[in-house]
């Protein structure tokens, strides 16, 4: 059986890294856990569970410490998580029977990171992300913020889910690094410009994000997930600019870089839903429907858009040009998706007292 080393870089997680680490702590074979500069609890917590535990001077460098962290590692491979992850009990099992693989000659394994949850706790976004890494390819973090993991040779797409159960607010902390950064006029990667401009968007400076994502497409050399979604990050910065026309141009960018996807039909689709355009959205969301999803995607999946959202728009706006019988199609398709989403219940309740208002015959 494979041997694991654990790696993390915290700082001051005393919330969270005992809820982590009891999820993983009896599928790994050593705990190894940076630590940038705690003040409360974070240390003891670590030692409590037998971790080895490093010390390491912060320089605004996220992929620094994590390069640190992993050279610290012994074992076959290298499996990394953020203090605020953990695995579910599903997910724990399936990373035993991975463990448990012969032969196993796989230089990374990628997992599903699910990042947000329905109100039924099923994830609507996720991405994935290589977790699992053979510790002698050696493998390096590049990026100072935003960081990423350069790997290569032969992956395996696994269905172990990495979950995100993030506890504490969001802060302007990376924000500020890369504004020092650019104050030095330090010279930003592609990946820089990109996530530059995605915390200029996330701390609603939505011109200078714009521009951040225009400089970052324009240079077309960033991974091509981020290229298309930074078109419709953009996109999003000039509906709050209310420039609807740069707003779409921005999102029919995404064609040049891949075939349509239903995250961009339904964005197309409210946008002209916006412009009461109906018979246009109505296009749009229906070619929604009939997308193929593409298998283990890298990229973020915006799982509303590949299941119920196009048709609980195609409900309404066939409800709006008078075609009831279409609607309520389109809301039973949805109500299949999900049953309990609220505007899926209001529609229940609508199509239920327009029944009742029918003549008898």
């Amino acid at each position: 059986m494979l041997t694991v080393s654990l790696c993390m870089i915290v700082r001051n997680e005393e919330q969270t890294l005992g809820r982590c680490l009891s999820t993983v702590r009896d599928l790994v074979d050593e705990i190894i856990i940076v630590d940038t500069g705690s003040e409360d609890q974070t240390r003891e917590i670590a030692r409590s569970f037998g971790a080895r535990l490093f010390e390491f001077a912060w320089i605004d460098d996220f992929a620094a410490a994590r390069n640190f962290a992993f050279s610290q590692a012994s074992k076959d491979y290298i499996f990394w998580l953020d203090a605020d992850d953990v695995l579910e009990e599903a997910d724990r099992e399936r990373f035993l029977a991975l463990r448990k693989m012969e032969p196993f000659e796989y230089d990374s394994v990628s997992m599903p990171y699910h990042l947000a949850f329905d109100d039924r706790g099923q994830p609507v976004k996720f991405l994935r992300r290589n977790r699992l890494v053979k510790r002698q390819r050696q493998f390096v973090w590049h990026g100072a913020v935003h960081e990423y993991l350069e790997v290569g040779g032969e992956i395996y797409h696994s269905d172990i889910a990495v979950t995100h159960r993030k506890e504490k607010a969001y802060t302007d902390r990376n924000l500020q690094i890369y504004l020092r950064r650019q104050e030095r006029n330090e010279s930003f990667s592609p990946r820089d410009q990109y996530y530059f401009a995605n915390e200029l968007y996330d701390h609603g400076r939505y011109q200078e994000a714009a521009e951040q994502y225009q400089a970052f497409l324009d240079g077309g050399q960033g991974w091509i997930e981020d290229q298309i979604m930074a078109c419709y990050k953009q996109a999003e910065c000039y509906a709050n600019l209310q420039q609807p026309e740069k707003q779409i141009q921005s999102l029919v960018r995404t064609l040049a870089f891949d075939a349509p996807r239903a995250e961009f039909c339904c964005k197309v689709g409210a946008y002209f839903l916006e412009k009461k355009d109906i018979h246009k959205a109505i296009y749009w969301f229906r070619q929604a429907t009939l997308l193929e999803r593409p298998p283990n995607m890298m990229g973020m999946t915006d799982e509303p858009a590949w299941s119920w959202l196009p048709h609980l728009q195609l409900c309404y706006c066939y409800d709006q040009i008078g075609e009831y019988g279409r609607a309520k199609i389109h809301h039973e398709m949805s109500k299949l998706h999900h049953p309990t989403h609220p505007s899926v219940l209001h529609n229940e309740r609508y199509f239920a007292s327009r029944e009742e208002a029918q003549p008898s015959v």
